[in-house]
């Protein structure tokens, strides 16, 4: 199963389990996830949901075989907008616990969770311009949000990935494990779940609220699916397999 459910006294764990592509979020992972929250926001057995990668990692970005033929007209078409939506439309306090690599989409993924524990080999970043593209769910605009223009800007144009300590010195995550995530992540979940449910999520909608009335959303995700139909986009991908640098024309 791509999407392992466990089910804890009072909050459930959901596993991305693609450790062979060190969980690249493809469109069928990311649906079952949307999915599996979906089902768990109507369960009152549930109060909190922490989210985690299997086998050292959270989530190695998208998968780049499902973008790299990708065009714009499919990309407004994506359906990968609706389980994006749903994700973030989870009414219960999100986890997000980070081991290893959270990269592209799944740094973005991370970032749409309400806390973000972090072990100690959590390495993040948003490297789409490596590509020809850039974060096409958000990412942009929410880790300005939470580390500012200048740190947003810079992992962004450069492709940066950051260290756990750097993420949390900067504001991006909010808890520090000295092991793995999870060490951290689990008794933080029992503890939200035994505070008082509805004002936990009145809190996060309000909080959600407030900050997304100020990010430009719909205007990234605009330019991501413009950048699906460029040269530069498909030399991106192409060197990324060759394991090569990109030659960029500006087309």
């Amino acid at each position: 199963m791509d999407l392992m459910i466990e089910s804890m006294h009072g909050w459930a764990r959901l596993t991305l389990n693609r450790p062979a592509q060190r969980n690249a979020l493809n469109t069928a992972l990311l649906a079952a996830v949307a999915d599996a929250l979906g089902r768990l926001a109507d369960d009152p057995a549930c109060r909190v949901v922490v989210l985690t990668g299997a086998e050292g990692n959270f989530a190695a970005g998208a998968d780049i075989g499902e973008i790299e033929h990708k065009t714009s007209a499919e990309g407004a078409a994506d359906p990968r907008k609706a389980h994006w939506a749903a994700i973030r439309a989870f009414p219960k306090p999100l986890i997000a616990a980070v081991d290893g690599f959270a990269l592209g989409g799944g740094f973005e993924l991370a970032l749409m969770a309400d806390l973000m524990v972090l072990g100690a080999t959590a390495r993040l970043g948003l490297p789409e311009t490596n590509l020809g593209l850039i974060p096409g769910a958000g990412g942009g605009q929410r880790l300005m949000a939470l580390a500012g223009r200048a740190r947003a800007m810079r992992m962004v144009l450069t492709g940066e990935i950051i260290d756990a300590q750097t993420a949390v010195d900067w504001g991006i995550a909010a808890f520090l494990s000295e092991g793995a995530a999870a060490e951290a992540a689990e008794p933080l979940a029992a503890r939200l779940a035994a505070r008082a449910p509805l004002a936990l999520m009145a809190a996060k909608r309000a909080l959600i609220a407030g900050e997304e009335r100020a990010l430009a959303l719909a205007e990234e995700r605009a330019a991501f699916e413009a950048l699906l139909d460029t040269a530069d986009k498909a030399e991106g991908i192409r060197a990324f397999r060759d394991r090569r640098k990109p030659e960029f024309k500006g087309q």
